[in-house]
């Protein structure tokens, strides 16, 4: 990238929009509220687990830096957390997930049934405030992506080998589950720009997102818990096929492509287990080629929008680029 990337926080990205996101926090707050002690007590501790806000972030950066300046915009970001907030509730659901950012989830605090019930309160409570803006632009760039992140889901739990998971399999389910809501914001937050800038944010958010999933992916070999929220490895437990894994596979010896082939097929892998094959990954190249391929789809969201005009909200797109694939807290 041709900007200076090192040592970008998420701060440094939300502050042309720091006020702003006090009131998306304000909106979720009053949006999710119910007149029912046990949605209640949900909402509590989902507000708790409130993450970064990183897509409102960059749906106001995009309303700002496109021009758009929409009167929605906060709204709208708090309708994008909304829904990037059922999907982590179903996710962790679905994959049995006892932590979230260092929190409880929602199944393991509560129960499975809860979590699925409150994933689609949040999913409705959404619909309902969009519905209510009375557009149906983002109404429809939402309501698609939602069933692109719903039919991403599906296909992570459908039966594959993890030795024939192919590198465009993983690209079709992380673009998906997703960069699909990372665009959509960036889409959403152009809704009242030209045309142009709305195509360009939506190819910026659709190569941040992918950057950003893939980094995220590495992050589970490389860090722990204190960066990641959760313990490393996670995903080769839960049996997820990343990146690195799917690079290093064919560089692996057939002893070594077996025990993957082991650590899969048991229910419960030992952690013994989990740190060889994490160990074989590195020493393959794995982690590498995943920061290349982060590193190419970062490129590819600074040229999405080298063309617009220079702003502060601008140069904090840009910086969430760098964030994105080097984040660290």
């Amino acid at each position: 990238m041709t900007h200076q990337a090192a040592g970008v926080t998420l701060a440094d990205v939300q502050r042309p929009v720091v006020a702003q996101l006090d009131a998306v926090t304000a909106d979720l707050r009053a949006i999710i509220s119910a007149d029912f002690p046990l949605i209640e007590e949900v909402n509590g501790h989902l507000l708790q687990m409130k993450g970064k806000l990183f897509r409102p972030t960059l749906l106001l950066l995009a309303s700002e830096a496109s021009g758009a300046r929409d009167p929605r915009a906060v709204r709208l970001a708090a309708i994008v957390e909304l829904i990037h907030l059922a999907t982590l509730v179903h996710d962790d659901s679905v994959d049995h997930s006892s932590l979230r950012r260092g929190m409880p989830t929602v199944n393991a605090l509560f129960s499975h049934q809860i979590s699925v019930i409150m994933g689609d309160y949040l999913y409705s409570r959404a619909i309902i405030e969009l519905v209510r803006l009375d557009d149906l632009e983002p109404l429809r760039v939402l309501s698609r992506v939602t069933n692109e992140m719903t039919v991403g889901e599906m296909r992570q739990l459908g039966a594959y080998d993890a030795l024939s998971f192919r590198e465009a399999d993983y690209e079709l389910l992380i673009r998906s589950k997703t960069a699909s809501l990372v665009a959509a914001a960036c889409e959403v937050g152009a809704l009242r720009a030209e045309p142009a800038w709305r195509r360009a944010l939506r190819a910026y958010g659709d190569a941040l997102g992918m950057a950003f999933q893939i980094t995220d992916d590495l992050l589970d070999y490389t860090e722990g818990e204190a960066v990641t929220g959760k313990p490393s490895g996670q995903d080769l437990k839960e049996h997820k096929v990343t990146l690195p894994l799917i690079a290093a596979l064919p560089h692996l010896a057939p002893e070594e492509r077996r025990m993957v082939q082991q650590l899969f097929l048991a229910s419960e892998p030992p952690d013994e287990e989990v740190a060889q094959v994490m160990d074989m990954v590195a020493r393959c190249g794995g982690l590498d080629y995943a920061r290349e391929r982060a590193a190419g789809y970062a490129a590819q969201a600074e040229a999405s929008i080298e063309d617009l005009g220079p702003s502060a909200s601008r140069d904090a797109l840009r910086d969430a680029i760098a964030y994105a694939v080097e984040r660290r807290r």
